[in-house]
This record gives structure tokens, sequence and C-alpha cells, in this order.
């Protein structure tokens, strides 16, 4: 199973708008998050994704695409500029990164949950915050 990385969607208050500043950094080049650090895992995350945190519950991810460099020496963490709703779970939030095993990570509520993928956005987030998905 790959590993995957965790991370707070930093100024992101709901599903929506964060698929659309996806969304939008896809429309200006590839998308991707820069860091400071390449991850020492890397070779591990091949294939794996980065899940994001919104208040304290992971809800997406968006799957890595590979690494390379960004400006000022730092790493570029490339990623598909969709976000893929997954079975909310509660998550701390944390500075930067962290790794998520394959056998840790939530299913993608296509797979949990017959139609629940095909909800607004909006009504996915507050089913979620009220831990009914």
């Amino acid at each position: 199973m790959p590993l995957h990385l965790t991370k707070v969607a930093f100024g992101c208050d709901s599903i929506e708008f964060l698929q659309d500043r996806l969304a939008m950094r896809a429309v200006h080049g590839p998308s991707y998050l820069s860091t400071r650090y390449l991850p020492k895992r890397h070779e591990e995350i091949a294939g794996g994704s980065l899940f994001w945190i919104i208040k304290h519950q992971l809800i997406g991810r968006s799957p890595i695409l590979g690494f390379g460099e960004a400006e000022g020496g730092r790493v570029a963490i490339h990623l598909e500029p969709r976000l893929v709703l997954v079975q909310a779970r509660p998550k701390r939030a944390h500075q930067g990164w962290r790794y998520l095993e394959g056998a840790d990570a939530p299913v993608d509520l296509g797979e949990a949950a017959g139609g629940v993928d095909e909800l607004p956005p909006h009504l996915v987030g507050e089913l979620a915050g009220l831990g009914l998905l």
C-alpha cells in the first residue's frame, strides 16, 4: 500500500473553498505545494495522495503525481488539481505535513457509501462535521 501525506488546508473553511483553490491553481500552471524539505520516505509515496484537513477532519485527498523543484531551493509536491472526497475522520491539526499509512487512510466516499459523492460539497461538509459520514 502506498504511503500518504496529511496537511491542513490553511485558510479553507469549507470543501467548496478548497475545491475552488485547487482548480484556480491548475489554471495558472501545474498544481503543486512547496515545502522546505523533500519527505524522507518520498519513494514510498509514489501512488499516494495528500489528504486535506479542514476543521479537524480529514475530508478529501488529492493524488500526488511526484516531486520536483520549486523556487528558492524548496521542494514541489505535484498534485492532481482535483479533490476526491473521503469518509470524514477526525484528525488533529498540525504544521506542515505528516505521513499517513495506506492501511490507516479513509476510503473514498464513492466507495464507502453509494450516492454520497453526488451530494453538494457543502452538505457533505455539514454531515461530516456532525459525524454522520
